[in-house]
């Protein structure tokens, strides 16, 4: 199974950036669908976003549509989320996630494999 790990979370004023990236082990990354998801505080774990094997389609949430870019590189094992005009309610530990299909794309229960998360905490 993949193994993933998360990097580029941190702290930021409100309007502005940060770029998450996740990278896998492995030598299976391009059969994986790729998603982010994130999970703040007494919340449950939420979709944000996700892109196909061969990047030819990505998929997001309401709440980020037009602020955020999903993005893979299979030649590096990695998956990027762009996150601009950040906003307080941005405010999670964001999780990259592995899925073996498009089905379900938003559904957390059918992830095969999780990353350790990385904190992004947007100031007012």
């Amino acid at each position: 199974q993949v193994q993933l790990v998360e990097s580029g979370g941190g702290l930021v004023q409100a309007g502005g950036s940060l770029r998450l990236s996740c990278t896998a082990s492995g030598r299976t990354f391009s059969t994986y669908v790729m998603s982010w998801f994130r999970q703040a505080p007494g919340k449950e774990r939420e979709f944000v976003a996700a892109i196909s094997r061969s990047s030819s389609n990505t998929y997001y949430a309401d709440s980020v549509k037009g602020r955020f870019t999903i993005s893979r590189d299979n030649a590096k094992n990695t998956v990027t989320l762009q996150m601009n005009s950040l906003l307080p309610e941005d405010t999670a530990v964001y999780y990259c996630a592995a899925k073996t299909s498009l089905t379900g794309i938003s559904i957390a229960t059918l992830v095969v494999s999780w990353g350790q998360g990385t904190q992004v905490t947007v100031s007012s």
